[in-house]
């Protein structure tokens, strides 16, 4: 099949089939094992996809050139768009694949320990950086992984729960700028939704990966030793609360709520956090701003407050 180069620059998609000789089963398996390597999808019908770009490219190329050294057959194709598969459906089976992995790779961090065996905490990163390099598509749950990363780090370094700072004087912080990372999850919501309600009501919120680059923007979940984030065994919104002695009981109920749902560890017992946080995931896949994701989530924890007695 031949392709223009005006055509292949409109091609959203690489499609790959192939064909091996029944005698060449050892080399099926080795193909599939770098197909599922590289990050792509299978197709019902035939062939493997993979987002259209230079190194994709030269993956698949690569990958054809082995099956017609095996004696098969192989074609790499340019694809504008498949009939009974829309652009998006095809994007969500990325986001699926991806979901997949991220999922097991947290209840492997779920269960990690700071006197597991040496070691065992470099495998994990090396394998969240392996599911990054094919996240086409930005998985929400990525921020979650690299969140459990952090905290595992933390009692690696330390050994102990740690404690909070000094409470800060709320006059500090009025008016300000504060900034997250994009993607936000249950976290990062409830405490922007914290921050407007108990700490700083004119607060406007921005996403970025460090605050250096916006000047005098306080930063909240961003994994900096300046800001407000993760210590020991609290999540941001547990450290937001103690920094700035929010008292109000049913805030403290809510930090409950939202520790569970963050950290997984079921310290108090609250399981209603795990469904709000599948609200922020459903949201997200469905191709939501961040600033509309992060108003949404606001909205979700101050109906969560009045609904309290």
């Amino acid at each position: 099949m031949v392709v223009s180069p005006s055509a292949e620059t409109r091609a959203r998609w690489l499609l790959l089939v192939f064909s091996l000789p029944a005698k060449k089963a050892s080399q099926r398996v080795e193909i599939w094992r770098l197909l599922k390597r590289y990050g792509s999808v299978g197709l019902r019908s035939s062939g493997y996809v993979l987002p259209n770009n230079s190194q994709n490219l030269e993956r698949f190329e690569w990958l054809a050139a082995n099956v017609r050294k095996y004696r098969g057959e192989a074609s790499v194709i340019h694809v504008e768009s498949i009939d009974n598969l829309p652009s998006k459906e095809l994007s969500e089976l990325f986001l699926e694949t991806r979901g997949r992995d991220y999922e097991a790779l947290i209840r492997e961090l779920k269960r990690y320990k700071a006197a597991s065996k040496p070691g065992q905490l470099t495998r994990l990163r090396r394998r969240f950086q392996k599911i990054v390099a094919i996240d086409f598509f930005s998985s929400p749950l990525r921020s979650r992984v690299e969140q459990l990363l952090a905290n595992a780090d933390a009692r690696r370094d330390t050994g102990v729960a740690g404690g909070t700072r000094t409470a800060r004087q709320k006059k500090e912080f009025q008016k300000r700028t504060w900034m997250t990372r994009p993607h936000p999850g249950i976290d990062r919501v409830s405490s922007a939704w914290l921050i407007l309600r108990f700490i700083d009501p004119q607060a406007r919120f921005i996403f970025g990966t460090h605050s250096g680059k916006v000047a005098g923007a306080v930063p909240f979940d961003m994994f900096q030793p300046d800001g407000f984030g993760h210590r020991g065994d609290d999540c941001t919104f547990e450290t937001l609360c103690k920094e700035f002695q929010v008292s109000d009981p049913k805030v403290k109920v809510i930090s409950q709520i939202i520790h569970d749902a963050d950290l997984g560890d079921e310290k108090f017992g609250h399981s209603e956090g795990i469904a709000l946080d599948h609200v922020l995931i459903g949201w997200a896949q469905q191709g939501l701003s961040d600033e509309e994701l992060l108003q949404r989530g606001i909205e979700l924890i101050e109906g969560l407050y009045r609904s309290m007695r």
